[in-house]
């Protein structure tokens, strides 16, 4: 995409995420938040951006690993890579969460009256019951009621019975284990498999394509989709006792995404990172209008390529593979938003508590799937474990997501954006190790 066609786009997002708000605000808010539902702007936002997305999400993971695996040929290579990239992933969704669980500590922003936090925990408790107990069946079907479980849930993913299966039902983790094992497979075979090689490629370059006209639609969708978020919450319920709450997590999300996640990138990969944050922003306004980072991922894809600078290797061996077990954003907020529950609550929790939250919080986040909300199912391990390391009769009920529910898409938006953009960083630094053979050949000749 050319640099005047991408700043066209650029600006009608923008127009398309304030136009939304203002629309949502003055035109669908009616004072009664969660009242909007299932309103035709979320249909529209989902028909005309959220559905054509998610259509391409598993043959661009599929395709794009499979091409990023063969490009690097030499397997002991794609060790070094896949190292690094885990690597990567398990240190900044450690840091990530390590600042939530510091702010929120800190800060106690459920330390209330007594009288607005009855106000405050009765009143949510009443109005989102039905889509908190929703959230803990969800829960409770994926196996996420206990970190065992969950890791025991990470593991069937991460080794599927059915392939076409997990493609059918959207799973990506399975996919990307099948893809890595196939692209060696391929690129071992030499010229025997070549003919497939360039299949994958010229597929790989279809889609792409696809994407592209895909990434118009983007201004329109993200319209409805704020439209609707901003019309179910309104303005006026980011203020008040939950407000502290969500200036928390916003304040981690900040100093992840604007402080650690670029000094990272400055010093490991000697890039300006505020002007790779810049390559990458349609990627990352996609992800805050989309409240997903799976359906922003052909986005994310596009724009490392084009804009970013990062490797063809790099970025559909890591984009792909972060969009599944990368969450910055989400570790950090399930931090915040567990203690901020036990604070609310009246518990106490001391430093080993905090030391589970950190660790099932990174965990969760891992197992948590690239779609709206999946951090408030998530949160239900997190709560458990917590529980569990309490002992006795001073537990939190998983009731007590209720509170923060209402106001969850928002974070949300925050969060997905962090997570994207913790992806790209990995991207870019992962370019440094496995560059486009193009790439090395210019550097050898200059």
């Amino acid at each position: 995409m050319s640099g005047k066609k991408t700043n066209i786009l650029t600006v009608l997002i923008i127009l398309g995420l304030v136009a939304g708000a203002l629309f949502g605000q003055f035109l669908l808010y009616d004072g009664d938040p969660g009242a909007l539902g299932d309103h035709w702007t979320k249909q529209a936002g989902d028909i005309i951006l959220i559905r054509p997305l998610m259509l391409l999400i598993i043959p661009i993971v599929f395709v794009s690993v499979i091409v990023g695996v063969t490009s690097i040929g030499d397997p002991s290579k794609l060790g070094l890579i896949g190292g690094s990239t885990l690597l990567y992933y398990i240190v900044t969704m450690l840091i990530a969460v390590s600042i939530g669980a510091t702010l929120v500590s800190t800060l106690k922003p459920g330390d209330l009256s007594e009288e607005a936090r009855t106000s405050l925990t009765a009143g949510a408790a009443q109005q989102y019951e039905s889509k908190v107990q929703a959230k803990v069946q969800q829960a409770e079907e994926g196996g996420a009621t206990s970190v065992g479980q969950a890791f025991l849930e990470i593991l069937k993913q991460m080794i599927p019975t059915n392939v076409i299966d997990e493609m059918a039902r959207g799973k990506t983790l399975g996919i990307i284990v099948f893809a890595l094992l196939l692209g060696l497979a391929l690129a071992a075979g030499g010229e025997t498999t070549a003919p497939a090689v360039r299949v994958f490629e010229a597929l790989f370059d279809a889609i792409m394509r696809l994407v592209l006209w895909v990434i118009w639609l983007t201004p329109v969708g993200v319209f409805f989709l704020v439209a609707w978020t901003v019309g179910d919450i309104g303005f006026e319920n980011l203020i008040g006792p939950i407000a502290k709450y969500i200036a928390v997590v916003l304040s981690g999300l900040f100093l992840h995404g604007v402080i650690v996640l670029p000094l990272i990138l400055f010093i490991l990969a000697r890039t300006n990172p505020f002007r790779y944050m810049w390559q990458m922003r349609r990627a990352l306004m996609t992800a805050f209008g989309t409240d997903s980072s799976s359906a922003t991922l052909p986005v994310t894809i596009e724009s490392a390529e084009t804009e970013g600078g990062c490797s063809k290797r790099s970025a559909n061996f890591v984009l792909p593979l972060g969009a599944t077990i990368n969450m910055d954003g989400t570790a950090l907020y399930e931090a915040v938003a567990v203690v901020f529950l036990f604070q609310l609550y009246g518990i106490e929790l001391e430093f080993t508590q905090l030391l589970v939250v950190v660790m099932t919080a990174t965990l969760a986040a891992v197992g948590a799937a690239g779609i709206p909300s999946a951090g408030i199912i998530m949160m239900v391990i997190v709560i458990n474990a917590v529980n569990t390391s309490l002992g006795g009769d001073k537990t939190l009920p998983l009731e007590a997501i209720g509170v923060i529910i209402g106001v969850d898409r928002i974070v949300d938006m925050c969060r997905t954006t962090v997570n994207v953009w913790g992806d790209a960083v990995g991207a870019k630094l992962i370019t440094k190790i496995a560059p486009d053979i193009v790439e090395q050949r210019e550097k050898t000749l200059a």
